[in-house]
């Protein structure tokens, strides 16, 4: 057994957090520092930012989490204040362009999208909170199912899943509906049109409480509770390098960002939890370079349409006051109102795919006055279909010692293709987006293939394995292989072609990990 023993976790989301939790949980005698880079943008601690219900505030919490531009972080960041990087800001809120174009960006043409957040909770503070079950050919093939199911079930507590923030939802029953009787007998038993299970907490006049990391963290953070005398979160600290003596891991050298100031601090395991780039980027410039390193990358191609729904249709299963209902519970909380979202799962063989439908009252987009479905009583739904990417050793990420990027950290290059393997499954998609759209009402935004990049699902980089064979990073406790106290977590994991929303299934990976290190620390 370890004397006191100190876990460094680089990163604040939901890895890092659930890693947090666990060990000081299982660990009586641990101590967990955990480093960000980015501020801190809610008062407490990795809350979701969907929750702030003032807009200049939410505002200013999304500005602050977007790296270099990070508001009154520029400087304490390293971009003047009077700068200006071109291209920083993306469509979505609270992230930042590795590729933003100015000096020390990144290189990334093939993945015009790739794109982080840089705060205390990291995505885990922006993120949809959607947290659907891996199923089929998604999950861990050399995890049996019953340990599986027992990693799901521990995440989604940390993560306090549940899924009835939509099941009382008149509008969202007549979409399932609708989608029932067209699809009648397609899909497997239970993999047909649901609601989306979501990470967070009902309140009582019908809001949602989303859930960021503040839940996973629990009583980390909570004053005065005990296992929170043995966690520190430093905020505008950046882990420069994970220090090691030949396979042991001996601590991180850190910069905290306000005074410039660097330390070495010593640990018994470290930890790396940032994010699929970010991550083997810090593994690279520390001289940890396995073969697969930076590899293997996998996101989930997305095929977004939006459909003005059709009235006749959804009086067949919802009257005009559930239609009132559900508009007047949605004004309670206009700064995030909780929609009906439905969603049709991954199942194999015949829909390797995973389609969200979101009702709003309004088009994601300003639709001109004088267009036949402007104003629309019964609303619009937003649709998006997430597809595989199958992971190759060719789509990855490299890194540059003769280049520093904006950090000073050896620079990236992104390299990426859809081969005509998933240009297949794109079109097959964009058909049967077509048909679910055509049940639901009329076309006001036609099907469109995102950029790559833009779902912000970012798996592979550090995959885990069977063997230490080059084609992964990490053993089936995600420790690095060759390295028995250096553990990587997050999305980078994910060796499987997904193609749901992975926030819980890396979870579920970390809840393994966690427990093999307070194992490890106890032994």
């Amino acid at each position: 057994m370890t004397q006191n023993p100190t876990v460094a976790i680089v990163g604040s989301g939901p890895i890092g957090s659930a890693y947090a939790r666990i060990i000081l949980e299982s660990t009586p005698n641990a101590r967990v520092v955990m480093f960000e880079a980015g501020p801190q943008v809610t008062e407490r601690p990795g809350e979701s930012v969907r929750n702030i219900a003032d807009p200049e505030k939410k505002a200013l919490a999304r500005e602050m989490s977007q790296g270099p531009q990070a508001g009154a972080h520029r400087e304490t960041l390293g971009i003047p204040a009077a700068a200006v990087v071109e291209g920083m800001f993306t469509a979505r809120q609270g992230t930042h362009l590795f590729d933003f174009g100015g000096e020390g960006s990144a290189h990334a043409p093939t993945f015009p999208a790739a794109a982080g957040a840089t705060n205390v909770g990291g995505q885990g503070a922006h993120w949809t909170c959607a947290t659907p079950r891996p199923s089929f050919g998604e999950k861990v093939s050399f995890i049996d199912d019953e340990e599986w199911d027992g990693l799901i079930e521990k995440a989604e507590e940390l993560l306090h899943v549940q899924s009835a923030a939509f099941a009382d939802s008149a509008l969202g029953a007549a979409i399932r509906s609708l989608l029932e009787e067209e699809f009648a007998g397609e899909f497997p038993e239970g993999y047909g049109p649901s609601t989306l299970p979501v990470a967070g907490d009902p309140q009582p006049d019908g809001t949602m409480r989303w859930a960021g990391v503040d839940v996973v963290l629990g009583p980390l953070i909570e004053p005065g509770h005990p296992l929170a005398s043995r966690f520190e979160l430093r905020d505008l600290t950046l882990v420069r390098r994970v220090e090691h003596n030949g396979a042991v891991v001996t601590g991180v050298t850190v910069e905290d960002l306000r005074t410039r100031e660097t330390e070495t601090i010593a640990a018994d395991v470290v930890v790396v939890a940032a994010d699929a780039f970010r991550s083997p980027q810090l593994l690279w410039a520390s001289g940890i370079r396995p073969a697969a390193l930076g590899r293997y990358l996998t996101e989930h191609p997305v095929v977004i349409s939006t459909v003005a729904l059709d009235g006749e249709r959804m009086r067949r299963f919802a009257s005009e006051a559930d239609l009132d209902q559900e508009l007047a519970r949605r004004a309670k909380n206009p700064a995030d109102p909780v929609a009906a979202v439905n969603r049709i799962p991954y199942s194999e063989p015949d829909h390797p795919y995973s389609l969200q439908i979101m009702y709003a009252e309004q088009p994601p987009f300003p639709l001109d006055p004088e267009h036949p479905h402007s104003g629309n009583r019964w609303g619009y739904v937003n649709m998006g279909y997430g597809l595989r990417k199958h992971p190759r050793v060719e789509d990855g990420v490299t890194f540059h010692d003769d280049e520093l990027d904006y950090r000073g950290f050896p620079n990236m290059t992104i390299e990426y293709e859809l081969t005509e393997q998933e240009q297949a499954e794109v079109a097959d998609a964009t058909v049967r987006l077509r048909r679910v759209g055509d049940t639901l009402g009329t076309f006001i935004a036609e099907p469109r293939l995102l950029p790559n990049g833009s779902s912000l699902h970012y798996q592979g980089t550090m995959r885990m394995g069977q063997a230490d064979d080059g084609t992964s990073v990490a053993d089936p406790w995600s420790r690095v292989w060759g390295f028995e106290n250096l553990v990587v977590g997050g999305n980078a994991l994910i060796p499987t072609a997904t193609a749901m929303n992975p926030t819980l299934m890396s979870v579920a990976i970390a809840v393994r990990g966690a427990r093999k290190v307070a194992e490890q620390l106890g032994a």
